[in-house]
């Protein structure tokens, strides 16, 4: 199942307000300008500051630990 594009469109980066985008096969949303994601637990993007990833780490792989 994916995400609703509808909630796509109004989800926004909680820190600077930006636009997402998703990585990966549907694990994260990704901030351009903050260089954070999100990540997607069970269809479900979790939108708090303090869960986000750097986009460093989750590249080595903590995306999938979170």
């Amino acid at each position: 199942m994916t995400l609703n594009k509808e909630l796509l469109e109004i989800l926004a980066c909680p820190k600077c307000k930006g636009d997402l985008e998703i990585v990966g096969h549907q694990e994260g949303l990704k901030c351009a300008k903050c260089s954070l994601i999100y990540p997607i637990k069970d269809e479900i993007p979790i939108m708090l500051i303090d869960e986000a990833v750097p986009v460093e780490a989750w590249d080595k792989g903590a995306g999938e630990k979170k």
